[in-house]
């Protein structure tokens, strides 16, 4: 049983979490392609927090339009859950999101071979990113 899963478990007792078929990281290219060259993403979150930030697709546009407004290099990394290797903790965000809404954090780097696909994630014509679609990441969508 993988990490995620555990720790998705655990959480039932005091809220209803459904286990996402993908969970989602925002990056720049130039990132991504050093990534993939030492085959794990270390972000400064990271040592910073001690933790990488992921998304579930629904919430992805959250952290898009507070930190990266604008920002026309990124994509996003669609990981399976179940081959990201460290803990994951779903933990509140930062005060302007939905009070109830949890966030899904990797306590140890991205493996390069967790992520099964790249997605460009381009702003639109105001610089602000939308919410992905409700079937991304299911069935070959997005």
């Amino acid at each position: 049983m993988s990490h995620l899963s555990l720790e998705l478990r655990a959480r039932q007792a005091d809220r209803m979490i459904a286990e996402p078929a993908v969970l989602v990281h925002l990056c720049s290219e130039t990132d991504w392609a050093r990534a993939q060259f030492d085959g794990e993403l270390r972000p400064p979150s990271l040592a910073e927090v001690g933790f990488v930030h992921l998304s579930a697709p629904e919430q992805v546009h959250l952290p898009a339009n507070r930190l990266y407004r604008g920002q026309s290099d990124l994509i996003l990394l669609v990981c399976d859950p179940r081959l990201l290797g460290s803990p994951v903790r779903w933990e509140p965000g930062v005060p302007t999101d939905p009070a109830s809404m949890l966030f899904p954090h990797l306590y140890g780097a991205l493996p390069v071979s967790a992520v099964t696909r790249t997605v460009p994630y381009r702003p639109g014509v105001d610089g602000g990113f939308a919410v992905l679609p409700a079937n991304f990441g299911t069935h070959g969508c997005g």
